[in-house]
């Protein structure tokens, strides 16, 4: 029998439920891979066959599909500290890693497909496609001002239908251009606020559930947790376990200065947006908007103003030993390979298998 959808109003009810009796600081991290036939690494649709082969394992609740069939995302679960997370990330990608194995697939990790037409990618068949509920709405108005930072230092999909687009995060550049309800959104204040707007998109039609709301931060209405949800993905494990913790500590901080009263620093949308441009264009190799002070400088300097702002909450989280920058993001280290004059199809190659030279 097929499980009867839940209304508006029976989600945001429950939603303000959950988030009224929440635990603090609690963390999760969802990651996404591309489905590759392992021959050619072109994307194939086949999702459903991993899904059914992770039955009656323990990666059976966590993997779950996204908006493709030749998509997989697979979550850690909930962890109540983030030495959980650094140890179940790489678990998971293990696990993931071995159901795709005897299905005869690969994984990867980057936030587009260098050459794969979108076209071809078929859409899975899935039924979707008051104090703390405030606070949960100011951090997520807090943490709009730093998700250019997020997108910089995750960045890793310069190439798509075999094309070097320029950019460093083509991804984010589809993505909030092609879907409505993304990107930077507007601030809330409160839950109230926030709850009258979600109300809007239900009876206007808009939406007929809260997961089409894909801005990128939100409160989540299925678990009481803030998400965010700027980043692309990671080849190596090692990348996304440093971007976790950065992501974590901020969102943290951000709720310690809540509670502390500390004014919120909320600029403007057309604000962030021109950092989020210039992380989507030039990723850690070029420079941010200093909004506090307009003044300019390197990416890579705003980021590491963002670690030590982050430092009050660090040893509370247990995150010191992986708030680290790259060397060089997966963007820039694939950049890198076609100046030298590999082909698209060799610097893919690379990432997909970098998990076999870094012993991941």
């Amino acid at each position: 029998m097929e499980e009867k959808p839940l209304t508006a109003d029976e989600q945001v009810r429950l939603a303000r439920e959950q988030y009224e009796s929440a635990v603090d600081f609690t963390v999760a991290v969802e990651e996404e891979f591309a489905i590759l036939d392992p021959e050619t690494l072109s994307l194939t649709n086949r999702f459903e066959e991993l899904k059914a082969s992770a039955q009656g394992t323990e990666l059976e609740e966590h993997l779950v599909g996204e908006l493709i069939a030749s998509e997989v995302e697979v979550r850690t679960g909930r962890c109540d500290t983030f030495a959980e997370v650094a140890a179940r990330l790489p678990e998971r990608r293990a696990q993931l890693s071995a159901l795709a194995e005897k299905l005869g697939v690969t994984l990867g990790a980057t936030g587009t497909h260098p050459w794969s037409p979108w076209q071809e990618q078929r859409i899975i068949d899935t039924p979707h496609y008051r104090l703390r509920d405030d606070r949960a709405v100011q951090v997520s108005d807090g943490l709009r001002a730093f998700l250019p930072e997020l997108l910089a230092y995750s960045a890793s999909s310069p190439f798509v239908e075999n094309v070097n687009t320029g950019l460093h995060s083509a991804r984010t550049q589809i993505f909030t251009r092609f879907f409505p309800r993304c990107g930077v959104p507007d601030v809330y204040g409160d839950w109230n606020t926030f709850e009258r707007y979600v109300r809007f998109l239900f009876d206007a039609g808009s939406i007929h559930d809260h997961t089409e709301m894909w801005w990128s931060v939100r409160p989540h209405l299925s678990f009481p947790t803030v998400e965010i949800r700027i980043s692309d993905a990671q080849p190596l494990h090692e990348d996304a376990i440093s971007l976790a913790a950065l992501t974590y500590a901020l969102a943290a901080r951000v709720a310690r200065a809540i509670d502390d009263g500390e004014p919120p620093f909320l600029p403007t949308n057309r604000e962030i947006e021109e950092n989020f441009w210039r992380a989507i264009r030039w990723g850690l190799g070029g420079e941010f908007i200093d909004l506090r002070t307009h003044e300019v400088r390197p990416t890579r300097a705003a980021i590491e103003e963002l670690i030590e702002w982050v430092q009050p909450v660090v040893e509370e989280l247990g995150v010191a030993e992986y708030l680290t920058i790259p060397a060089a993001n997966a963007a820039e280290r694939q950049i890198a390979r076609l100046e030298e004059g590999a082909s698209l199809e060799e610097i893919y190659a690379e990432q997909v298998r970098l998990k076999e030279t870094a012993g991941g």
